[in-house]
């Protein structure tokens, strides 16, 4: 009998978390009711910071946190290339610029030197960025503070993209705590470490990001009397007072997400334990395992190793394509966005972010989720013994 495959990744949703979902189904509000503004709270509380906005994806967060700090025509926004399209393209929603910093080939985060180096470049030029974006790679927290007295010399702002890092710590305290970023953004997509089936949130220390966030996620609109103009028709009356989008999250998203955030930390600490485990049992393998760092608590949404194609005699799409063939279902993680034809286009070359293309030339996540077997990891790392001729 075939084996069924594993895959990369893994939703893990249990009898309590469908039940919350089908309570809201049976209720008055499918959306815009109490379920969502009861999951924003409840994010806001476990990261320990004073506002949470959520939304139907990552992706939107992004946008409208960039709307919310005022990016626009003839702004710039930078990032890294190792990281989903989206860190990139809520800059172009905006109409603003983009430029990538090269990562740290072992952390795979924000390359500090490099973010320094092209700092003072572009003071010298006069053409600083008015955002920056750093990516909490797989779950690892990047060099926070540092980047944060770079924001305080060079006058940006910081937008943590930590989609991949709810229920990790930096410098013990939560990822989202609003101590080093503007606003920190979390992704629920079902790969992710909770999950909401599609869904992200903004959290910040800022009441006014916040606000206009939360209206920005919906169509622009206030029901506040004193930011509308002229006279309020009655109870029922509301404005448009900007261009906004319908971002918002459903409740039924937000009862799943309620009812994940229950077990958040039972699903870090097993996703740590599974990373240790793969150290232990790939120790001795060649391959380029992933980093750890002192300052660091990671979430773990990702286990992406470097493929050692000279031991293997493999090359690294051979491999992945051995590896799915036996079942393991690893994926790549991130095809450098720089390199993405949209960006191409926009005068973008190979060579020029050459740690991100480097990284990107050998890397494998293997499989990791909360509800991985020890008898399936076991598989994984026999699997790969066997392609590596161990």
């Amino acid at each position: 009998m075939t084996e069924p495959d594993i895959p990369y990744g893994l939703q893990n949703v249990s009898t309590a978390d469908i039940e919350a979902v089908v309570e809201v189904l049976r209720s008055a509000y499918l959306t815009q009711g109490p379920v969502g503004p009861a999951f924003e709270r409840a994010v806001a509380d476990y990261c320990g910071v004073p506002h949470a906005v959520a939304t139907n994806s990552a992706t939107s967060a992004l946008h409208i946190a960039c709307m919310a700090l005022g990016l626009g025509p003839n702004d710039l926004l930078w990032t890294v290339p190792n990281t989903f399209v989206a860190s990139a393209n809520c800059a172009r929603f905006c109409g603003a610029e983009v430029d990538f910093v090269d990562i740290d080939p072992r952390t795979r985060n924000i390359s500090l030197p490099a973010l320094q180096d092209k700092l003072k470049a572009a003071q010298r030029n006069g053409r600083l960025p008015k955002i920056v974006v750093p990516v909490a790679f797989s779950g690892l927290a990047c060099p926070m503070a540092e980047i944060r007295a770079l924001s305080d010399e060079y006058a940006f702002r910081i937008i943590e993209d930590a989609s991949h890092a709810i229920g990790g710590r930096y410098r013990q305290q939560m990822i989202g705590c609003g101590e080093w970023a503007d606003v920190t953004i979390f992704s629920f997509h079902p790969v992710k470490i909770i999950t909401t089936g599609e869904g992200g949130m903004a959290v910040t220390r800022n009441t006014e990001l916040a606000a206009r966030m939360a209206r920005l996620r919906s169509h622009g609109i206030t029901r506040d009397p004193d930011l509308m103009d002229g006279e309020i028709d009655g109870p029922w009356h509301y404005q448009m007072i900007e261009l906004g989008w319908n971002y918002r999250m459903t409740d039924i998203q937000a009862a799943l997400g309620l009812s994940q955030l229950q077990r958040i930390d039972e699903f870090v600490a097993r996703r740590s334990a599974l990373a240790d485990r793969y150290d232990l049992l790939l120790a001795d393998s060649g391959l380029i395992l992933p980093p750890r760092d002192p300052d660091c608590a990671s979430s773990w949404h990702l286990y992406a190793i470097g493929w050692n194609e000279e031991r293997s005699g493999l090359s690294r799409h051979d491999a992945f394509l051995q590896l799915h063939r036996a079942g393991i279902l690893v994926n790549v993680h991130y095809i450098p966005v720089h390199l993405q034809p949209y960006y191409r286009r926009l005068g973008f070359t190979p060579g020029q972010f050459p740690h991100a293309e480097n990284y990107y030339a050998g890397t494998l996540s293997l499989p990791l989720y909360s509800s991985l077997s020890l008898a399936q990891q076991d598989r994984v790392v026999a699997t790969l013994h066997g392609l590596l001729g161990q």
